[in-house]
């Protein structure tokens, strides 16, 4: 039978998940877990085995007068960890908290203006913090499209627009479909969009992002490609596919999400090592990617260390600084899930994430401040009201 689960911090925040396959039975269900509290908005995070619009208008009959706004998932986290094809839903209350939203739409034609405007007018809305600087009171969730192509750009626009504030979000998935993603805001379903979400928040909260993985000594140029749909053709003057498999000792046939995720490849930024992962493998034998790439670009093999160590560390790190982890909202990349599966540590990871309170989803691409990412957990942590330091 479907579970359904629930959780309610002690900042207020209440998080519930569904299982159910029919969205009318899980929407009810999760408004009988929530009930009838005063909320002032509502995230959710959905698999597209719920119809984007059918889901939006049950939202807006279950939680009249609620803003919400979310997106579809390559899979959901919940109260009891990880999940695949359900519902979840993080309820904000009115206690603690002020939440502004806005919609991005063509995000493809008129992204960085439009995102520049709504970074501009969601912090226009939020209070001066007499104590300190913004990112001690105020941060941002960005939800995008994440076939959508131009994160790199809405990110660091929106990054530029809000400046003191700190941001972190996901991009939108579909399974491992990567054939559309869909985003709901306030009884709209939109595609090539995002959401810009401001929060201030009167509980203690850190700001965070783990990744896990050592360069190796192989590098791989992009000698072919097409930045605009992000697909590689040629690595060091090779057919793409082959020369990634060569590097990594596997033949071509053998590639996968699986691999893709046992060894990313990382370009250096400012001296840190960032993912840049491989969505697919096409039938031309080139690589489709997560993020951008262009002719030129040097890659590095680079291969996991120890996935649950060093979670565990930064969510113990985060538990100290704030005197107890009361909920972590997460955007975790969809390849840390498989490299989980793939070393069978799947059961300790939810393990962890339920210890922490993790809730969020499976992502094809991480945001954190002026970065789109791959391969990484971001996201806030909060801790409970009178807390932290």
């Amino acid at each position: 039978m479907a579970k359904a689960t629930a959780s309610t911090s002690a900042c207020g925040i209440k998080v519930a998940a569904s299982e159910r396959a029919s969205t009318p039975a899980a929407v009810a269900e999760l408004k009988s877990l929530l009930g009838d509290a005063d909320f002032q908005f509502i995230i959710a995070f959905f698999s597209l085995d719920h119809d984007p619009a059918v889901l939006s208008q049950l939202l807006s009959d279950a939680f009249p007068d609620v803003p919400y706004s979310g997106c579809s998932t390559a899979g959901e986290i919940g109260p009891a960890g990880m999940m695949e094809g359900g519902l979840l839903l993080i309820a904000f209350p009115r206690a603690g908290f002020r939440v502004y939203s806005d919609l991005i739409a063509d995000i493809d034609s008129f992204g960085v203006e439009r995102a520049t405007q709504a970074a501009r007018r969601l912090k226009s809305l939020v209070r001066p913090n007499p104590s300190g600087p913004h990112k001690d009171n105020v941060f941002s969730l960005l939800l995008v499209d994440g076939l959508s192509n131009v994160e790199e750009g809405i990110v660091a626009a929106i990054n530029w627009a809000i400046d003191d504030i700190q941001l972190v979000g996901g991009s939108s998935g579909d399974g491992l479909g990567f054939r559309r993603t869909a985003l709901i805001h306030n009884g709209r379903v939109a595609q090539r969009a995002a959401i810009l979400i401001m929060i201030e928040s009167d509980v203690p909260f850190q700001v965070f992002k783990t990744q896990n993985f050592d360069p190796t000594a192989i590098k791989l140029v992009v000698t072919a490609a097409d930045p605009e749909n992000r697909i590689v053709y040629e690595l060091n003057a090779e057919p793409a596919a082959r020369e990634y498999a060569a590097a990594i000792g596997l033949l071509p046939d053998d590639l996968g999400p699986f691999s893709f995720a046992s060894y990313p490849l990382v370009v250096k930024v400012g001296g840190d090592y960032y993912c840049r992962s491989i969505r697919n493998m096409n039938s031309d034998g080139s690589l489709s990617f997560f993020c951008a790439i262009d002719e030129g670009l040097v890659f590095t093999v680079a291969r996991p260390q120890d996935m649950l160590r060093s979670t565990a560390s930064v969510l113990e790190e985060l538990d100290a600084k704030l005197g107890g982890i009361d909920l972590v909202v997460g955007f975790d990349c969809v390849l840390r899930r498989l490299d989980a599966e793939t070393h069978q540590s799947r059961h300790q990871l939810d393990e962890l994430y339920r210890k922490y309170s993790v809730a969020g989803f499976h992502t094809y691409g991480e945001q954190y401040n002026a970065m789109h990412l791959n391969q990484t957990l971001t996201g806030i942590a909060f801790g409970q009201r009178g807390t932290g330091s």
